[in-house]
């Protein structure tokens, strides 16, 4: 046997017996946070626009649009809600880095709305879709942001979302693998099109190409059952220069969302930017407001896809670590509205982005483990503050308890509930593993502000 059935014997033979306390309480913990992310950007443009392209579009009434209470056919819901649960840059960060997520939790809920599942088959499947991306990324050693030649959602996403509707559809261990056969060639995302609306889609193609593999596969579509170690396969092409298959074969010992975990985010915005922020927002209470910066001197690892003085738009700021320091430095916080337009452009922060001198040092590590970022900021009067982070809070060196994450999960569940239906979602997601079906609709309700349930 090879490398791809291997692993389709183990995660087909997993159970949610297997998985272990821990196991499921930090994918409970990742389906809310992406539940609730997904609902904050739910009204965004990239969003908005998708849905109503998809909707021109026609097709059956099968799932919902998050939020919405429409209805389109699982796979359109699945990359809808995907690009959502992505469009902020919110949702949870794995190590090695991924957003694995988006690619998993809609396609998930999607499947259980049309075939009427279980929240215990709904943690199952997502547990399986987070391990298998978390295992790709750390056997092909994917550590350093810098080095990626892929968005790599677009790359173990596609995967992961395929392993979660092969698991719920209930496939066997063949028909899964035609199923990853098939996802595999859709995998792909280019980074340059970070810090454009594209970048959610990488998340979106993932979930949906994953999920219509899956339902190709069912029907008896069929791919290259060997595709991860085929020549020319998916690890020749996507982890060319390394990739260790103990570390796959490892899978769920134990699960990488219990180690080293999922790192919580607590700011819409690319990961390495967080290091900046952390310092920045222990300035500003040392500051106590002050106002006259003279000069704001950075120090960071080499992260050129972050060094951006003078991003064009406010999305596009979500991947400077100028701004998102500016920001911080000016506000004391940075929030979902640190990112329109009408921010980036506000004249104290025009004024403080030209103030700003970024350094990128070879010597400090360039991986997320590793790395720190150092923030100077000298006044006029000629005095200085420093500040450093070597992890942000939520990260696997500084990970939050449950009450800083539900802060976080109350603040995006404002953009889209009543308060009353956010507490009860969040209490109904608490308790998923004991749902039946019946109840996973009222959930799905409730994602809906209370509109489509049938």
């Amino acid at each position: 046997m090879g490398l791809t059935r291997d692993i389709c014997n183990i995660i087909h033979a997993s159970s949610h017996e297997s998985l272990g306390e821990a196991c499921v309480h930090r994918v409970k913990q990742a389906i809310k946070d992406g539940i609730a992310v997904a609902l904050a950007g739910s009204g965004q443009p990239a969003v908005t626009i998708l849905t109503e392209h998809l909707l021109s579009l026609g097709s059956l009434p099968q799932a919902s649009i998050w939020g919405t209470g429409r209805k389109v056919s699982m796979v359109q819901a699945a990359r809808i809600n995907s690009v959502a649960t992505h469009v902020l840059d919110f949702e949870p960060m794995w190590s090695p880095p991924t957003h694995s997520v988006s690619p998993t939790v809609p396609v998930a809920f999607a499947l259980a709305e049309m075939n009427r599942l279980t929240g215990r088959q709904i943690i199952t499947a997502v547990a399986k879709g987070l391990e298998i991306q978390g295992r790709l990324q750390y056997a092909g050693n994917q550590y350093v942001p810098e080095d990626l030649k892929f968005h790599p959602p677009g790359v173990a996403g596609v995967i992961g979302s395929a392993v979660v509707a092969a698991d719920l559809l209930q496939l066997d261990v063949m028909t899964m693998q035609h199923a990853i056969g098939l996802a595999a060639s859709s995998a792909g995302a280019l980074l340059a099109n970070v810090g454009s609306m594209t970048k959610a889609s990488h998340c979106g193609n993932a979930a949906a190409a994953g999920l219509d593999a899956a339902l190709l596969a069912q029907r008896g579509f069929t791919a290259n059952p060997d595709v991860l170690e085929a020549h020319k396969g998916f690890i020749n092409t996507y982890y060319p220069e390394h990739f260790d298959a103990d570390r796959l074969l490892s899978y769920g010992k134990p699960h990488r969302v219990v180690d080293p975990g999922l790192a919580i985010k607590l700011f819409p915005s690319q990961y390495g930017t967080h290091y900046g922020i952390t310092a920045a927002i222990e300035l500003h209470r040392a500051l106590g407001g002050r106002k006259d910066i003279r000069r704001v001197r950075m120090v960071s690892p080499v992260m050129k896809y972050v060094d951006r003085p003078q991003p064009a738009t406010g999305l596009d700021g979500k991947f400077s670590l100028q701004y998102t320091t500016a920001a911080a430095l000016l506000d004391g916080t940075v929030k979902i509205a640190s990112f329109t337009d009408e921010r980036r452009f506000r004249a104290d922060m025009v004024d403080l982005l030209g103030k700003f001198e970024l350094r990128q040092d070879e010597a400090i590590p360039g991986d997320f483990h590793s790395m720190y970022v150092e923030v100077h900021v000298d006044l006029e009067d000629g005095s200085s503050r420093s500040a450093l982070c070597r992890g942000p809070r939520g990260s696997w060196n500084a990970p939050m308890d449950d009450a800083d994450h539900q802060e976080k999960l109350r603040d995006c569940l404002q953009y889209a509930l009543p308060e009353a239906a956010g507490v009860t979602l969040l209490e109904q997601l608490d308790r998923l593993e004991a749902l039946d079906a019946r109840a996973v609709e009222s959930v799905i309700a409730l994602m809906n502000g209370g509109r489509g349930r049938n």
